[in-house]
């Protein structure tokens, strides 16, 4: 019987490592669970070209191999995880079984408390689908529109609607936009690019109440300015899309858990990649942590694909220089390592270098996209890789918090975890194309996979 690998998560990140599992020569079945209705799209594009009606929904849709041979099963989130049986619960009752296993459930969007989320003039941007909605609300009303949030969604935001020429308020706890991201001088330039572009500005504020009235809603800040908005955007960060997980036994605090190979704490065939993963990068110390940055999804989703089929003992520790990117008002910034553990900042060569412990952890340019690629292998040079640190001493593993109920399952023996079944000369090189399989849909939502179409 073939085997099969369920990928949970159908983004940037799943579609890779269906990717990689193919090029390595994986021949058995491989499933890609999505909770979303669209094929895997370029996500960046949502707060930019979706949002100003440049692109049209289909033209954000990522590319991919179009011989993957993979069954998508869009509009099935997973709704828990039972790893000793190597099941996982799919909306209507129904079980899957697995092999072996893929996170890639990526991040949910943070709302805040006392928004009136209900109101469908206040938005959150995570989904093509929520684009869409913030898109409508701009074209069907008139007024301002608020976006709350300093960050690179909130900015990336505000930015689109000035495109589209509508009066738009920037709200934001921190003085500074992005300063604590891309350093002081970069966000000074970034703060004032707004304001030159008419975005009405308040920084350093809190929100004390909301008053939703037919024409609008009013927004009351803790300075005394009210704003007044035919549409709201929360852009206040993300937290990890791991409820289907409770129960399960895993340990998802900020994420799911993982070793320097992306190998689940608690379960030996299971991998997470991308945002949703927290785990030890040996080239940055071995801290736990997790990366939301586009490039980690494509790089994290190949290497835990890689991992799950060598197996853990013979996995490589995934320690990528992280980079990352964003654009406004013509002005690119971007940046490679991991600026958030710098302790001061320095000039490099023009760019802001950021400084922990004597080295250079990060850097960051705005409109120098010569100069980071010339002085990224820096931060390879200064932070090499430290395997031979213990990632943790006892890791505290919580007791399991009770599961939903699902239905219940059929008696059957308990599924034991072997090795997954690849070729020996398993290599980082592809190997030669499979032999595509044809497969009956079984549902009107089940498709198989073909090249999706994007944007380079």
């Amino acid at each position: 019987m073939a085997e099969r690998i369920v990928i949970v998560g159908g983004g940037l990140g799943g579609v890779r490592a269906a990717e990689r599992l193919r090029e390595m020569g994986f021949d058995g079945s491989v499933t890609i669970l999505s909770a979303e209705h669209h094929l895997p799209y370029h996500r960046p594009a949502l707060s930019k070209q979706i949002i100003t009606g440049e692109w049209h929904p289909d033209d954000s849709l990522l590319s991919f191999d179009p011989d993957l041979d993979a069954e998508w099963r869009l509009g099935s989130p997973a709704l828990h995880l039972e790893p000793d049986r190597q099941t996982v619960w799919l909306p209507g009752g129904e079980e899957m079984k697995y092999d072996g296993m893929i996170i890639a459930t990526g991040v949910d969007a943070r709302t805040m408390k006392g928004a009136p989320r209900h109101d469908p003039r206040v938005h959150v941007l995570r989904t093509l689908d929520d684009a869409i909605n913030i898109r409508n609300n701009i074209r069907e009303s008139q007024g301002l529109v608020a976006v709350i949030g300093g960050g690179f969604i909130g900015c990336e935001i505000a930015c689109s609607v000035r495109h589209l020429g509508r009066d738009v308020a920037l709200i934001a706890r921190s003085p500074q936009l992005l300063g604590g991201v891309v350093g002081d001088d970069i966000g000074k330039t970034i703060t004032e690019a707004h304001k030159h572009h008419g975005v009405r500005l308040a920084t350093g504020v809190g929100i004390r109440h909301w008053v939703r009235q037919p024409g609008g809603i009013g927004i009351h800040l803790s300075d005394g300015q009210v704003f007044f908005a035919s549409c709201v955007v929360l852009a206040v960060g993300a937290s990890p899309a791991v409820e289907w997980l409770r129960g399960s036994g895993l340990i998802i605090e900020d994420g799911v858990l993982c070793d320097a190979t992306n190998h689940v704490i608690g379960a030996e065939n299971i991998v997470a990649c991308g945002d949703v993963a927290r785990w030890p990068n040996m080239r940055f110390g071995g801290v736990l942590r997790r990366v939301e940055h586009w490039l980690n999804a494509v790089e994290g989703g190949r290497a835990a694909a890689e991992n799950l089929l060598i197996g853990k003992t013979a996995a490589k520790a995934y320690t990528p220089v992280p980079r990352f990117w964003t654009e406004m008002y013509g002005m690119r910034v971007q940046g490679a390592g991991l600026p958030v553990l710098g302790k001061d900042t320095t000039d490099v060569n023009g760019l802001t270098g950021f400084i922990a412990d004597g080295k250079l952890v990060g850097l960051v340019g705005l409109e120098q996209p010569g100069r980071i690629i010339r002085d990224t292998p820096e931060l390879f040079r200064q932070n090499t890789v430290e395997l031979e640190r213990p990632t943790w001493t006892n890791p505290p593993v919580p007791e399991p918090a009770p599961a939903p109920e699902p239905p219940a399952p059929p008696v059957r023996e308990q599924v034991p975890t072997t090795a997954l079944s690849i070729p020996p000369s398993v290599s980082s090189s592809m190997s030669p194309p499979l032999q595509r399989r044809r497969h009956s849909r079984s549902r009107p939502e089940t498709v198989r996979s073909g090249g999706g179409r994007a944007r380079p």
